[in-house]
């Protein structure tokens, strides 16, 4: 038999003659009967806040399984960004390298060909100075001829003491042009 504080409220007993009193037993049984009534109470509360406490911690399990997947996307997220950038700045590294070694032999490029354009100057300047002093050196000979020359007409007019000869500085005078 399932006890409940009606049943117990309800319950009689027989009567014999040197039984308890029943007044004293009708008096407990109703004092009984309201704390049997009282725990049912609390013990349906007890259980209605743990079925609440099982669901909010339903719930929180949830939320904590949701944040444990949202943190784990974010860390895979966040790897891959990682690994992303890292091959983006290698690749920018690759080509940052290859484009000096451009600058690098096109710059090479052009110190070879200004050195060659300064040895041909150099050669044709070396070409230029012979040809000049070749031309003074002639024009020279020629100059000290015409004079010997014109000392010689101007002989029976007047007499030169010494002929003087014509000193002539040909790399004084490229040194000059230059």
């Amino acid at each position: 038999m399932k006890f409940s504080p009606m049943n117990i409220k309800k319950q009689d007993f027989r009567k014999s003659l040197r039984g308890y009193d029943t007044d004293e037993v009708e008096v407990f049984l109703e004092r009984l009967s309201n704390e049997f009534e009282t725990l049912q109470q609390e013990n349906e509360q007890i259980k209605k806040d743990l079925d609440a406490a099982n669901g909010k911690l339903n719930e929180f399990r949830k939320i904590e399984k949701n944040l444990q997947n949202t943190l784990l996307r974010a860390q895979e997220s966040s790897t891959k960004a990682l690994e992303s950038t890292r091959k983006q700045s290698t690749l920018m590294v690759k080509e940052a390298e290859i484009k000096a070694s451009q600058i690098l032999e096109k710059a090479r490029e052009s110190a070879n060909e200004i050195r060659s354009a300064v040895i041909n100057l150099r050669e044709e300047k070396d070409l230029v100075v012979a040809r000049l002093k070749s031309i003074i050196s002639s024009q020279a000979h020629l100059l000290e001829m015409k004079v010997e020359n014109s000392g010689e007409e101007k002989k029976p007019v007047k007499k030169i003491e010494g002929a003087k000869k014509i000193d002539i500085n040909i790399d004084e005078i490229v040194n000059k042009i230059l």
